[in-house]
């Protein structure tokens, strides 16, 4: 295994195949996430009770189509991302390793937080038109005017310009196209990567945690002489590794999902950066409000990455491209 050079088409091939497999399964329910996070309570009063009752609105209201509102974009951009994010791992393990074959823990994590640095060129824009498009059902219910985030760096909103055109439409003819045309029209590549700050502080933690865990957990399924576990065990691996790394970076990707929010409801809070966000919540919802959507993102990220491992460890890339299932 050592001296095998890895094939970086393959494991392009199966990433993208396990995160479009993935996403299409949990996507409702990331839906539902992004709503709970997103909603802020006025006069005690919040629009969704917990997750049952964000589900059973959001699909009495939208419909089966609404609860995969947002889902193109994701599902297109998911395949470099995946791809990059599974492919960067294994990449960095296969040359972060000593010259007797072994890697140390903290090599793992640096291959695991490597992975998350490569993916944010395409993580960071793909979550901001996601979730302008998730949270644009939660923003009409309201029955209230936009309003922007207060301007400012690069999680700031977009200018005047883009308010005019995408902002006054309605959430039933936003598309992902209009609003990425907009942004970089508008404020260039800064707007297509709003909060691409908050966007690191979440994904390289959560990969430093999440392989290295990912990689000992499906290392205890593997049965003598072979080179790796049974598909069920790496799917098990990846739905514990999943819940445990999302619940730990949670507080985070809350700050994320408010940054990036291009509209909302008359009276909700406008964020500035990291710090103005985490603070503004901190001081108006409590230290609780950072956990909000948790249970939500578990249900998500867990069978997210438990499919994804499975799918990825199935070797589809190998298989098309005729070569022998490598492992790292």
């Amino acid at each position: 295994m050592a001296d095998k050079e890895i094939s970086l088409s393959a494991k392009l091939i199966n990433g993208a195949v396990a995160g479009v497999v993935g996403v299409s399964c949990v996507f409702p329910i990331d839906l539902v996430k992004t709503r709970l996070q997103n909603q802020e309570s006025k006069d005690g009063q919040k629009m969704y009770k917990n997750m049952r009752d964000c589900f059973v609105k959001t699909f009495r209201k939208e419909g089966f189509r609404g609860m995969y509102k947002g889902s193109g974009v994701n599902l297109v951009l998911i395949t470099p991302e995946k791809a990059i994010k599974l492919t960067a791992n294994d990449t960095f393990r296969f040359y972060l390793r000593t010259k007797d074959g072994h890697l140390p823990l903290y090599r793992e994590m640096a291959a695991g937080g490597g992975a998350g640095l490569c993916q944010m060129i395409v993580t960071s824009p793909m979550e901001m038109l996601k979730i302008t498009l998730q949270d644009a059902g939660r923003i009409s219910t309201t029955g209230q005017g936009p309003q922007l985030s207060s301007a400012g760096s690069l999680s700031a909103a977009p200018s005047r310009a883009f308010s005019a055109v995408a902002m006054a439409a309605t959430p039933q003819r936003m598309s992902a196209l209009r609003i990425a045309y907009d942004l970089f029209r508008t404020k260039g590549l800064g707007g297509v990567y709003r909060g691409a700050g908050a966007t690191l502080l979440r994904d390289i933690p959560f990969s430093m945690i999440y392989f290295p865990l990912f990689a000992h957990l499906n290392h205890l399924g593997r049965p003598e002489g072979a080179q790796t576990s049974p598909f069920y065990w790496s799917f098990g691996s990846g739905c514990l590794a999943g819940c445990i790394s999302s619940v730990m970076v949670n507080p985070m990707d809350v700050v994320k999902t408010r940054i990036q929010v291009l509209k909302r409801a008359q009276g909700e809070q406008t964020y500035n950066g990291v710090v103005d966000c985490a603070k503004k919540i901190l001081e108006t919802e409590g230290p609780q409000a950072f956990m909000k959507g948790a249970w939500c993102r578990v249900l998500v990220i867990a069978p997210l990455f438990g499919i994804a491992q499975m799918v990825y460890y199935f070797g589809v890339g190998e298989y098309i491209l005729g070569i022998e299932r490598q492992y790292y």
